[in-house]
């Protein structure tokens, strides 16, 4: 059976936490949930679809390179946004961060078990709060809601986290440590 799964950092608890009561008021206000169904996180490997019997072998590659790392530190500075869909919380750009994205993407396409294709965009770090079900007539009443607002949080980054979308949520399948 295939699954959708992709490859993240995700947010300690109480960052989730104030990231849902946010998702939740887009939900309420705008009627947009599709950001509720995954937790507080910065993507590094987008989503793809994968042959379940392929699972362990990416809980292995994930763990082998998790435990060539080192922690890090991850600030969130504000909100921003991709117009006229998406609002986020930004993630400042560091050394750690991209190198991490770099290096384990091209680890795992260099291992061509796995089914990730290379990701064309240029790497932006972020924590979404509303995404695609955010009507472009209501973005801009949203944006003038957050684009003021402040918000500031550091955390240290200590693993990988491997995601599977279960036909509605995304969950944490398995979570790597770093050094």
């Amino acid at each position: 059976m295939a699954w959708m799964y992709f490859i993240a950092v995700v947010a300690p608890k109480e960052i989730n936490e104030e990231v849902l009561n946010w998702k939740l008021f887009m939900k309420d206000r705008f009627d947009c949930s599709v950001a509720l169904r995954s937790p507080a996180h910065i993507t590094l490997i987008p989503p793809s679809w994968m042959e379940e019997t392929l699972e362990k072998k990416l809980m292995e590659a994930i763990t082998n390179f998790s435990i060539e790392r080192w922690q890090f530190k991850i600030e969130v500075r504000n909100f921003a946004a991709f117009k006229p869909r998406v609002i986020y919380l930004d993630v400042l750009t560091n050394k750690s961060l991209t190198e991490l994205h770099t290096q384990l993407q091209g680890r795992l396409l260099n291992a061509r078990l796995f089914p990730i294709k290379p990701d064309d965009r240029p790497f932006h770090p972020h924590i979404t709060i509303a995404t695609r079900d955010l009507r472009k007539k209501d973005f801009q009443e949203a944006w003038e809601v957050f684009k003021e607002k402040k918000f500031d949080a550091t955390w240290m980054a200590n693993g990988i986290s491997l995601l599977r979308h279960d036909q509605k949520n995304w969950n944490v399948l398995f979570t790597s440590q770093f050094k």
